[in-house]
């Protein structure tokens, strides 16, 4: 009989487990590579998710307070008189005059930590919101037609100066309408156009006052007293102080204070009010950080931030002056006026979890933003 040929068991055994050790080992590998990968993207992700969040909050803080006095805006205010702000709940201002940026220090909704898939979340802390207004700088204007566009100080009424024509307009007495003079004031050539909800300040000699827009037509914009669309609350002519009422002619010396119906040469802008904060009830597994114009819809900003916390530095008007950092409050004595900077604190996790134990990456970001029109602003000034 021929010799038989091949492996023994004993032989065979051993190049299975030479086999098995060096696929285990090419298998951690590939694993491993592959949870790293998974890692940089999921970190790559986060990290673009808080740069986006820091980039668009940071230039609407530098333009908190563009085309506003300094003092603010007055609001109406008084007996029963509420001007809601916009944000995740209903929210009041507790200011007579609306400043560049309103504090919203723990007004945020609570947003629950999720450390790792399948376990249940622990508590968190409640988050900030922040508020901010400034004049709209979408305006298009057009020297060639001796025209300014609807909103850039667009004048209602004023006197011919020179080359500056007069402007013809009309405030009705209740303030609830306002007719610009075509010749001035072109309705139709807004890059963005006027539509109900729109915020509108009126100034001249005796203040500022702020409407919201209820409807337009052609040249008429009104200001209608309609909960409906003045989800602000600013057209409430009745109250005793910060309406448009407040900023008619005065019969000189009356006391109490007789109001004519009538205007002096007024300008109106229109205002933006933007809101930032922490979206949790569209996505409670990933929450959103959005951005509110007014009372229009909100617009998600990124995903998944957890946290949303402010905190500002005010100065006061003292030689040399006081620094009051890291504020969450409003220092005594001073307003919002006071502001400074802002302390922005951004924290996000990444959208799924990664690793052999479901956790979830997590990375934050914080900065320090001037507000342009509030940094050099002095009494002294």
């Amino acid at each position: 009989m021929k010799k038989q040929a091949g492996f023994t068991m004993v032989e065979f055994m051993v190049a299975m487990g030479v086999t098995l050790v060096v696929f285990a080992a090419a298998v951690g590998a590939i694993m491993s590579t592959m949870r790293s990968n998974q890692n940089v993207a999921l970190t790559a992700d986060l990290n673009d998710n808080l740069r986006a969040s820091l980039n668009l909050v940071r230039q609407d803080i530098v333009l908190a307070g563009e085309g506003i006095p300094a003092g603010g805006i007055a609001i109406p205010s008084g007996a029963g008189i509420t001007v809601k702000r916009p944000g995740p709940v209903a929210l009041k201002f507790q200011q007579t005059f609306l400043p560049a940026l309103s504090l919203g220090t723990a007004l945020g909704p609570t947003v629950p930590i999720l450390v790792r898939a399948g376990v249940a979340p622990g508590a968190g802390a409640p988050s900030d919101i922040i508020t901010l207004i400034y004049q709209d700088n979408t305006w298009d204007n057009n020297p060639a037609d001796n025209k300014q566009t609807a909103l850039d100080s667009a004048p209602i009424t004023r006197a011919a100066v020179g080359a500056t024509p007069a402007c013809n307009g009309s405030i009705t007495a209740l303030g609830d309408a306002v007719t610009f003079d075509a010749a001035c004031v072109d309705m139709t050539k807004a890059r963005v156009p006027v539509q109900p909800g729109d915020l509108f300040m009126f100034s001249n000699i005796n203040g500022t006052a702020l409407q919201t827009v209820t409807a337009i037509n052609g040249q008429v914009v009104s200001f209608a007293s309609n909960p409906a669309i003045d989800k602000f609350g600013l057209n409430q002519t009745g109250a005793a102080q910060g309406t448009i009422k407040q900023i008619q002619n005065q019969v000189p010396a009356s006391n109490p204070v007789v109001y004519t119906g009538t205007y002096p040469p007024t300008t109106a802008t229109r205002i933006w009010m933007i809101s930032y904060y922490l979206d949790t009830t569209t996505d409670p597994q990933h929450i959103r950080l959005v951005r509110q114009v007014n009372f229009s819809p909100t617009q998600p900003v990124a995903e998944v931030i957890e946290g949303l916390q402010a905190t500002y530095n005010f100065v006061d008007a003292n030689v040399p002056p006081t620094i009051y950092a890291n504020s969450t409050t409003i220092p005594a004595g001073l307003t919002e006026s006071s502001i400074r900077s802002v302390n922005l604190f951004l924290s996000a996790r990444a959208n799924n979890p990664s690793g052999s134990n479901s956790a979830y990456i997590r990375d934050n970001m914080k900065t320090q933003i001037s507000v342009r029109s509030l940094a050099y602003f002095s009494r002294y000034n």
